[in-house]
């Protein structure tokens, strides 16, 4: 999707002007995937802008460092008011905020250990991931070829900019195959997650997502989807899940906070048809969370002027 510019742009503790916030070609992480980042997404709520579960993501963001031994230079806390200070300085009722964290210029080699760690934020409007149109009728899904990374091979539980090879490859053979979106098996041949998102299905009333085992990344959609659920007294299960699985099932939708909820309309041209009830239920519940609208979730929103 197209990059609409906005004013500034957060640098290692500074702002500076869109077409300003450069870095080196010889910077190590552009070289060698060693980045860690998030996407998160402010709302538009009748009491100003407000960051969804901006804690959790940052706290995500340090919890990917750590994984790859980054040391990282702010505190959560810190980076959390820098994403509100971000929003506020660019004026945006609603927008997409990426930080990212990175090793910088000065070291080449595989090793990052030399280098230093620098830190941005980003923000600008953005719509709907997928579409409008996949949004409210469903996308049409596609399993890769590629499979998702083995646990010891690529860890899945921390969001590098690395890891989005993966998803990259799988993503370009769906669009170009003319699918929506990939649904990547990991080695073992169950599903794990598709190229950006999580992923729900639905038999017999029951919700059910991959465990966390499968590779799926622990999204914060994801588990605030599994809360709405609960709440809604639905039946919230994680479990292996073959490809056929996906294929019978009375519904699908894909979380994330990039594409929200997203029905599935079919996999590999199998029809799941319609969004049904409770892709409904979860997805309307969850717009009126991230909007303000549900007082038993205020939690969840972080407002950027207070």
């Amino acid at each position: 999707m197209p990059i609409t510019p906005t004013e500034k742009i957060w640098m290692n503790g500074r702002m500076v002007d869109w077409a300003d916030a450069r870095i080196h070609v010889l910077t190590h992480t552009l070289h060698y995937g060693t980045g860690v980042f998030e996407g998160i997404r402010c709302y538009e709520t009748k009491d100003g802008p407000a960051v969804f579960r901006l804690t959790d993501h940052i706290e995500r963001l340090h919890q990917s460092a750590k994984i790859l031994m980054m040391p990282m230079p702010y505190s959560v806390e810190e980076l959390v008011e820098a994403c509100k200070e971000t929003v506020r300085v660019n004026g945006l009722p609603a927008c997409y905020v990426r930080p990212i964290a990175y090793y910088g210029y000065g070291e080449m080699g595989v090793s990052p250990l030399a280098a230093t760690v620098d830190v941005a934020i980003a923000c600008w409007p953005w719509g709907a991931y997928l579409g409008e149109e996949a949004l409210l009728t469903g996308a049409r899904m596609k399993i890769s070829s590629w499979a998702r990374h083995d646990h010891n091979t690529m860890p899945p539980a921390a969001k590098t900019t690395g890891n989005y090879v993966n998803s990259s490859l799988a993503k370009v053979e769906a669009l170009r195959a003319g699918y929506d979106e990939a649904i990547m098996l990991n080695p073992m041949g169950f599903v794990s997650e598709c190229t950006g998102e999580n992923l729900f299905l639905v038999r017999d009333g029951v919700l059910v997502t991959p465990p966390l085992s499968s590779g799926a990344l622990e999204g914060v959609t994801r588990a605030s989807v599994m809360t709405i659920a609960r709440d809604l007294g639905i039946e919230v299960r994680e479990d292996n899940l073959l490809r056929s699985d996906l294929y019978l099932a009375d519904e699908a939708f894909l979380t994330g906070t990039a594409a929200e909820i997203v029905p599935m309309r079919s996999v590999d041209d199998r029809e799941i048809g319609e969004p049904g009830e409770i892709t409904r239920k979860i997805q309307e519940t969850y717009f009126a969370v991230v909007r303000g609208e549900d007082a038993r979730y205020q939690d969840w929103l972080e407002y950027v002027d207070e």
